[in-house]
């Protein structure tokens, strides 16, 4: 396993050897090679056998030295407890912690935002909270944090977490590795989603295996149900969306002279629907007409997994990038001077390394894994809080780098879609989470529609849709969304996307966070009261089993027999007729 924010100094850890000792036989040899063939080159010229006796003989101080110096990692001060010892020390210390509630999450290289969107959620609720993480390469992908993490790629032993004090795990994603912690009984597990939307995948036959289903708002909730999915009612909870908190209300026509517009298409999906993303068939036309309007500022964000499944999604993604700097610095040239001063970009260096500082671990190019559980250590008391202020600070210098007129493309994770919201005046999205998130501003947005509906059935199949300005493929409605963004008289559509925010992100009273905790803490009460019934029906309290109770203790030992249901043995006998033994 591996960690991060926790103490692990019991664990003996030290800095990694040298790479080139340890982990770079090939180029180890080739390196220590060189005196030698240097010495046989010499030797071949001059026709003297010294060199070559000398070249060799440095090479083989060089191989001797270096493997004596890397067997120093042996001794006791450098040795690092072995596995056995680990685990103990783990198990010792979710024995102390007494983790509560936890994130667990899997997936690969791209979807740590799908985690990263939770964690000040998670930071803020009651109980000490956790992160379960499956690969070893997400411990570095999860964002700054001062939550513990504990990575545990093995599935032998994610099974230790029974016999902590765990109860509750959020699960923002699907993943094929989702089905082994649910084996672990003792724990409820809630599925939270990493956005909700209209799409299919939003309702996912997935969510049933879970003990609950936490969404937004009531659309969610209908969602469901009109898939038809096997997800019950009853297991559907509605916690609205705590991290929302951060976007700033609508307050009417753009102040400055120019209308900033936050273009943010998703990408294109697994099931190949041109309806997915707007950039394969509209992206290109609306960008242009954005464009083409002088006083309009195109802030472009694409989803980070644009192109990954459909190349034309890619090549179109890149045409729009082009499009987009060929109008920077066209702007540029016609308001030459008129940029960011020198005070504001160096506001900005500082602002980023200082918010570097406190949100990343410096590791030399040696380090291996144990090294940096060793560097992540325990956080400083503070940490979270100082990095909140200078992501803050961060924003606001980044927003100030480049006059009002520019343009920007914005591919990197700074700023985020939040702070991207804030500064935009209207949104121009597809049928994704994206929507329902900015909606919460109830500022105008307008969704593309390029799945060959008409617009009225494309409203009627995406409730997401039913306050925005539709956008044909060809871009038409570009002109007028800009002109009710610029004149909010003219805006017809400011009820309803009051009533479409509260029916897709709930109430705002109690407030999200408070119903999202309260969940939280129901779910736990649950779990417990489920492990009351079961420590008292395994000390034989009378009445406590029942016909129930032992079918489904049948069912179990069916499936761990693999034998069918039907056919299995009475409860209390084995499959040969024999008395069963169990453990527990």
């Amino acid at each position: 396993f591996l960690t991060r924010n926790i103490d692990s100094s019991a664990l003996h850890l030290t800095k990694a050897p040298p790479r080139l000792l340890a982990r770079q036989t090939g180029r180890r040899l080739l390196r220590f090679s060189v005196p030698t063939t240097l010495g046989m080159m010499a030797t071949a010229i001059t026709r003297d056998a010294l060199w070559g006796g000398i070249g060799l003989a440095v090479s083989l101080v060089l191989a001797i030295a270096g493997t004596v110096y890397l067997a120093t990692w042996l001794l006791p001060k450098k040795r690092a407890v072995n596995s056995e010892k680990a685990l103990e020390w783990l198990d010792e210390w979710l024995q102390e912690y007494q983790p509560t509630v936890g994130m667990y999450f899997s997936g690969g290289t791209t979807s740590a935002y799908q985690a990263n969107m939770w964690l000040s959620t998670l930071a803020e609720l009651d109980g000490k909270p956790i992160i379960v993480l499956r690969e070893r390469f997400m411990v570095q992908k999860i964002d700054a944090t001062d939550i513990p993490i504990v990575c545990i790629p093995k599935v032998a032993n994610l099974m230790r977490l029974e016999h902590s004090a765990l109860k509750v795990l959020l699960h923002p994603a699907n993943s094929g590795k989702t089905s082994q912690i649910l084996r672990i009984p003792s724990i409820k597990h809630a599925f939270i989603n990493h956005g909700e939307s209209d799409k299919l995948s939003s309702c996912n036959p997935y969510a049933k295996a879970y003990d609950e289903v936490w969404v937004a708002g009531p659309a969610a909730r209908d969602r469901y149900q009109l898939a038809d999915i096997g997800v019950e009612d009853k297991d559907v909870v509605e916690v609205g969306r705590p991290q929302l908190s951060p976007i700033k209300a609508y307050e009417g026509a753009p102040k400055g002279e120019y209308t900033t517009v936050l273009y943010a298409p998703t990408w294109e999906g697994w099931d190949g629907n041109p309806g997915n993303t707007s950039v394969i068939l509209a992206g290109e036309n609306i960008v242009r007409e954005l464009l083409a309007d002088p006083k309009v500022r195109l802030l472009y964000k694409p989803h980070p997994m644009t192109g990954s499944v459909d190349p034309e999604a890619g090549a179109a993604n890149a045409r729009i990038k082009a499009m987009v700097q060929e109008a920077i610095a066209q702007r540029a040239a016609e308001r030459e001077g008129q940029g960011a001063g020198p005070e504001a970009v160096a506001e900005l260096e500082a602002r980023t390394e200082e918010l570097r500082a406190l949100t990343t671990s410096s590791f030399g190019k040696s380090a291996d894994e144990l090294e940096k559980m060793l560097i992540q250590s325990a956080p400083e008391e503070g940490r979270a809080a100082a990095v909140a202020e200078a992501t803050a600070a961060w924003e606001a210098a980044y927003w100030a780098s480049f006059p009002e007129w520019e343009h920007r493309i914005i591919t990197s994770a700074r700023p985020a879609i939040f702070a991207c919201f804030n500064q935009a005046d209207v949104l121009i999205s597809d049928v994704s989470s994206v929507v329902s998130d900015y909606l919460s501003s109830e500022k105008p947005y307008a969704v593309a529609n390029t799945s060959g509906m008409s617009e009225d059935d494309f409203r009627a199949n995406f409730p997401t849709v039913r306050a925005a300005t539709i956008l044909t493929p060809e871009a038409d409605g570009v002109a007028g969304l800009l002109e009710t963004v610029r004149n909010p008289e003219r805006d017809t559509l400011v009820q309803a996307r009051k009533e479409l925010k509260e029916h897709l992100l709930g109430p705002s009273d109690p407030p999200s966070l408070a119903r999202f905790n309260a969940a939280a803490l129901a779910l736990h009460a649950a779990a417990e009261e489920r492990q009351v019934r079961m420590e008292a029906r395994l000390a034989g309290v009378p009445g406590q089993r029942d016909e129930g109770t032992e079918a489904h203790e049948a069912q179990e030992a069916a499936e761990e027999m693999e034998l069918d249901p039907s056919e299995s043995p009475e409860a209390g006998e084995s499959a040969d007729g024999s008395e069963a033994r169990a453990t527990v």
